[in-house]
């Protein structure tokens, strides 16, 4: 783990620099770092910058029940503020924590918004290629912003007409459907791939990430086209744990800004995010009359509960039921 040391500094002496040190060695996903850091970080703002090891349990209590009465966080963010500054405590600090006593968040459930088909087909058509052609995915396979941008070349499976999602929510695999209309346009894309990544092995780059164990286990795989990000960034920016040059996928944002200038162009007025289009393909599929089990299977679903939401969103109505005047 020299090379994760060295990242950072040889000796790191800052409190967090530390923690990162720690998280790396564990081979905690980078956006899981950052989070940590910064419920860390929010912690010790809290508690007016005292340092975590002359603090303990009743003082994550407080914070997480502030969390909870004040600021009114979702069950599942407080959560992860707890994973947090457990895994301070328990792996860094040395100390259990123990039983904790604070005050859960209570849970919200919200019915998903939803776009029409029409709506759906119109932001799309305002955007570009590679963008548009990931927010066909997202509304034609239900995948998550995530799972869409983590694609490598070898997941889409033309034979089977599958898109494997690997390591998704929960770190597990699945198997989704791969719209016939998109097969082209996915040629498409993963010739221009297989162009720009034999343009970066000529400049002396063309090395993608790969998972820790996957990288041990297959030394050679990241500069295999296969393993090339179906959706790859513009440029080759150092990887922020290693300092080595790659080229990444897409950032996030570039989804933000396409549906920020989607809604002006067609005046659609719903709250839309990525997360919508994925609302949109369950729906769309109960409307078709596919049963939950099946639509949950797709979507990823641990619980089949998560699923029937979208029945409280189908266009005849609440619950399917029509009223007197239809």
């Amino acid at each position: 783990m020299d090379d994760v040391r060295n990242a950072i500094a040889e000796n790191p002496t800052r409190f967090l620099d530390q923690l990162r040190v720690l998280m790396r060695e564990r081979q905690l996903a980078y956006t899981t770092e950052k989070t940590y850091l910064h419920w860390i970080r929010k912690f010790i703002r809290f508690h007016k910058l005292r340092h975590p090891k002359d603090m303990g349990a009743r003082e994550v209590d407080e914070f997480l029940s502030w969390l909870a009465s004040r600021r009114r966080v979702s069950p599942a963010t407080q959560a992860i503020a707890l994973n947090a500054l457990v895994c301070m405590y328990k792996h860094h600090i040395g100390r259990d924590l123990g039983d904790l006593e604070f005050r859960r968040a209570r849970p919200k459930r919200r019915v998903p918004q939803v776009l029409s088909h029409d709506e759906a087909l119109a932001l799309i058509d305002t955007m570009h290629d590679p963008v548009q052609l990931a927010f066909q995915l997202l509304y034609g396979s239900g995948l998550r912003q995530a799972e869409c941008l983590n694609l490598r070349i070898k997941d889409i499976d033309f034979g089977m007409n599958e898109i494997i999602v690997r390591q998704g929510k929960g770190g597990k695999d699945r198997r989704t459907l791969l719209p016939g209309t998109l097969k082209n346009t996915l040629e498409i894309q993963i010739g221009r791939i297989r162009r720009l990544h034999q343009e970066d092995l000529a400049q002396g780059f063309g090395e993608v990430y790969l998972p820790p164990a996957l990288a041990r286990k297959f030394p050679s795989a990241d500069k295999e086209t296969g393993w090339q990000f179906l959706f790859p960034s513009r440029n080759i920016v150092a990887d922020p744990v290693t300092g080595v040059l790659r080229r990444h996928h897409l950032h996030q944002s570039c989804f933000r800004k396409a549906i920020k200038k989607g809604l002006r162009i067609t005046k659609i007025s719903k709250h839309v995010t990525s997360h919508t289009f994925r609302h949109s393909f369950a729906t769309r599929l109960l409307e078709r009359g596919y049963d939950l089990r099946t639509i949950q299977e797709l979507l990823g679903h641990s619980d089949i509960s998560t699923t029937e939401i979208y029945t409280h969103v189908l266009n005849k109505g609440s619950r399917g039921v029509s009223g007197p005047l239809g």
